[in-house]
């Protein structure tokens, strides 16, 4: 008999099994574009420059030490955390509305937050994602004991926004709903609302009093623009757009090329109109438990760095100089892509290419077309036909350009 009876092993995660036949392919000209990092223009890891003197700063200090942190992480960095997220003037801060805790990177902040709610909302345990979504926030909150429902976000047609169906959902779904959000460069479609479509969205949401949790794994990444990727964010608390319980889950992964220390922050703001200390006192007090549970305390290293950054001046407008560089190439590598492929006469609009924001572009290629520029062309990208653009530089984009226009070409597919 066996000790585990009815286990069963389970096929490797499809972005770490696409990496995993990437490292094995031994051709000299294969190209990433499924693991959302980011590379410079030599497909390279890149350290950010403001990351590289705060590391100095920081290991040269006196106070330089591995001692662990307090179980809800370093002060001073979820601190300043809620002030990117928020805004240094945010009303949530000034007022004490908001509860912050360290977390390991955006994917902890998002289990974190759901066993939070899991074990203490009071509203309907039904989670609404986009549908298409980070396939990560599925299992997340599947494997946390939620049903799992969605809403309509990608109009394949149109390769726009399906606004009516999001609003729909939002207005058929039971009251006191959740809904989890994209604050920016939605994943995996690099598709974000326009400000007048989020504030219907906002709206819609809290005439519901639907519970809402924010994803922002790419704050001043998608744009280079930390004020203009928060907007969602800062309009439903700001101006009180919800008033229902809001929970943001932050990543510093991409922003600050942080991948590997696992640097976030959950902020829980049980309400936008007024504040409650002994209410904050509780949400904290849980919070603690939680982490304590799991992981004890939140690592040191990563979130010490990220909270050198912030609190510096010099190395703050560094970084957002950093953010810029890898917005701007991103952005441009966007535009040769597209470039190429009308160029080429390559079958289809490929306008939504620059259309779209952030690591991501939902090209609108199919399975068939994925598997062929696998097998033929060495180039690795999802299934679904996400591409991250951060693999794409001046010396491959021509290969891709004209790889997809064979595929395209070769499944006879007129219209994309």
């Amino acid at each position: 008999m066996s000790p585990f009876p009815g286990i069963k092993e389970l096929p490797p995660d499809p972005l770490f099994g696409l990496k995993a036949r990437y490292n094995a392919d031994s051709r000299s000209d294969k190209v990433d574009l499924g693991i959302g990092a980011y590379r410079d223009n030599n497909g390279k890891p890149w350290i950010l420059p403001a990351v590289r003197q705060a590391e100095q700063k920081l290991i040269h200090s006196p106070e330089y030490n591995h001692e662990y942190l307090s179980i809800s992480g370093y002060e001073p960095f979820t601190n300043s955390a809620a002030k990117v997220i928020l805004g240094a003037d945010s009303s949530a801060i000034k007022e004490g509305k908001i509860v912050s805790q360290q977390s390991l990177s955006g994917t902890g902040a998002l289990h974190v937050s759901g066993v939070f709610i899991k074990q203490f909302y009071s509203g309907n345990h039904t989670i609404y994602l986009s549908q298409p979504t980070w396939a990560n926030h599925k299992q997340i909150f599947e494997t946390i004991g939620f049903k799992v429902d969605s809403y309509p976000y990608w109009n394949n047609e149109t390769k726009s926004l399906n606004l009516s169906g999001f609003l729909n959902t939002i207005e058929t779904a039971p009251n006191g709903s959740i809904f989890l959000l994209h604050a920016c460069a939605h994943n995996p479609t690099g598709l974000d609302p326009t400000k007048d479509q989020w504030n219907q969205i906002l709206k819609a949401l809290d005439k519901k009093q639907h519970l809402v949790i924010f994803d922002s794994a790419y704050q001043g990444f998608a744009s280079g623009d930390l004020e203009k990727d928060a907007y969602p964010i800062r309009k439903a608390i700001n101006d009180k757009l919800i008033t229902s319980p809001i929970v943001i889950c932050q990543s510093f992964a991409k922003n600050v090329g942080m991948y590997g220390e696992r640097v976030g922050a959950i902020h829980v703001i049980a309400t936008t109109t007024e504040a409650n200390e002994s209410l904050n006192k509780a949400i904290k007090s849980q919070l603690n438990k939680i982490i304590r549970s799991e992981i004890s305390n939140p690592p040191a290293y990563g979130s010490k760095i990220v909270a050198t950054i912030l609190n510096d001046p010099e190395l703050y407008s560094q970084w957002r100089e950093d953010l810029v560089t890898m917005s701007s190439r991103i952005s441009k590598m966007r535009n040769a892509l597209r470039q190429k492929l009308e160029s080429l006469g390559t079958p289809g609009t490929w306008n939504h290419i620059t259309e779209q924001t952030g690591m991501f572009s939902f090209t609108g290629l199919t399975p068939d077309m994925v598997d062929r520029l696998e097998k033929h062309h060495g180039i690795y990208l999802v299934s679904s036909g996400r591409a991250s653009v951060a693999g794409l530089n001046d010396h491959n984009v021509d290969k891709v350009a004209n790889a997809f226009d064979e595929v395209v070409r070769h499944f006879g597919k007129s219209k994309l």
